[in-house]
């Protein structure tokens, strides 16, 4: 396996990852495929089993886990939902030569550092104001209170986390191709083979 073959695109809620790492995605469809994630939340209106997420009951999901098929995990209490890497998808995705691009939390982060050589890059918004604002229009759902605890989430993992990350890029309002452009700038230095 190539040891750039796996590369880590990660951000707080709102930071627009899962966004520039589709707009990464299209650009290059031979080259780059992002890999899709276990989870026991319940699929959203239009969300595909095996497209979006790997959707598993809490039972289904311990059951992957003690089969060895999920790599590494994360819980989120006040969603009561875990979250982690499928490895029929990872190895299906690296055995086809492709870069996959995954988005974790810090847990994931550093697994794919460890054994994958992953490069980090860590998307922000310009401003917590804008983090808010996209949480808000991408859940209009949300309470109050579940707006203010994701923007809390939000603001510690950017204050604690950001130095773990080799890279950062601001993706701005309005200003998202430039993000992508910046991404794989670094990917290309980084030594990805996007050609």
């Amino acid at each position: 396996m190539s040891k750039k073959q796996v590369v880590v695109i990660a951000g707080p809620s709102g930071s627009g990852e899962s966004t520039v790492t589709e707009r990464v995605v299209e650009r290059y469809p031979d080259r780059a495929q992002r890999l899709v994630t276990a989870t026991t939340r319940a699929p959203r209106v239009g969300e595909k089993n095996g497209i979006d997420y790997y959707f598993f009951t809490k039972d289904e999901f311990a059951r992957e886990r003690k089969k060895g098929h999920i790599l590494e995990s994360t819980y989120i209490k006040n969603r009561d939902t875990y979250y982690g890497t499928y490895a029929p998808d990872l190895e299906k995705k690296i055995a086809s030569g492709c870069i996959v691009i995954v988005n974790p939390d810090l847990v994931g982060a550093r697994y794919y550092k460890d054994h994958y050589g992953a490069a980090t890059i860590f998307i922000v918004p310009e401003s917590v104001e804008a983090l808010e604002r996209r949480i808000r229009e991408r859940s209009p759902e949300l309470s109050e209170e579940e707006i203010a605890h994701r923007k809390e989430n939000a603001v510690r993992e950017m204050q604690k986390e950001q130095s773990f990350y080799d890279h950062m890029v601001v993706n701005a309002d309005g200003k998202l191709e430039e993000a992508v452009d910046k991404v794989v700038a670094i990917l290309k230095k980084q030594g990805y083979n996007l050609d």
